[in-house]
């Protein structure tokens, strides 16, 4: 008895970690091979769309990767900065992208969004002024789900597609055995569901 009880919990853990690995990092592209088709959901876009925040730098990265493979005509770089007397991570994702070979003409900047909500709502008159009609959000694994409700709600006549880094630090495959894995699963599932409360009222 006391075994297939054991044996139950092990299951339902396991089935709540896989649960929210799959639910929190949602990826459009999966499946698609490492360069677009003419046609159908692994198609180009018009924007690949880096949000700054947790490892900025792996994000930015993530986002001149799929320039360099022809995943976009343009890359979206938004954050406001951290310190009013700084640079917006914005900017300092831009330089990233030069430094990397991204020709200036490429690269946009949205310096002002200061969350989520903000880099999303800003990005929608990029979108609008540039003629943006899809994009490819890229940000951390465990922010992707969040990202992608916002930018589906506050994007006007555009397709949104997931796509959450690779090898990001803060969120290894084994994140269940760090509180900070916890921290951050929880954390976003509870905003999660305070957007969604928003949005329902």
């Amino acid at each position: 008895m006391l075994r297939s009880i054991i044996v139950a919990v092990f299951f339902l853990i396991l089935t709540v970690i896989i649960g929210v690995s799959a639910y929190l990092s949602p990826n459009d592209l999966k499946g698609c091979d490492s360069k677009p088709a003419q046609q159908g959901r692994c198609q180009k876009a018009d924007a690949i769309v880096a949000i700054s925040g947790g490892n900025t730098s792996l994000r930015t990265n993530e986002a001149i990767r799929l320039y360099n493979l022809g995943w976009a005509r343009y890359i979206i770089f938004s954050g406001a900065a951290a310190d009013s007397s700084s640079p917006s991570n914005a900017a300092v994702m831009r330089l990233q992208a030069l430094k990397a070979g991204v020709p200036s003409s490429a690269i946009i900047t949205e310096e002002f969004g200061r969350t989520t909500r903000q880099n999303a709502a800003n990005t929608n008159k990029t979108a609008k002024d540039y003629a943006i009609s899809r994009v490819i959000v890229v940000t951390s694994p465990y922010h992707q789900r969040r990202a992608g409700i916002e930018f589906r709600t506050h994007l006007q006549n555009v397709a949104v597609l997931d796509y959450p880094v690779s090898n990001d630090p803060d969120w290894p495959w084994y994140w269940w055995l760090t509180p900070r894995g916890w921290w951050l699963a929880g954390g976003e599932i509870i905003k999660i569901g305070a957007v969604q409360a928003g949005e329902s009222q």
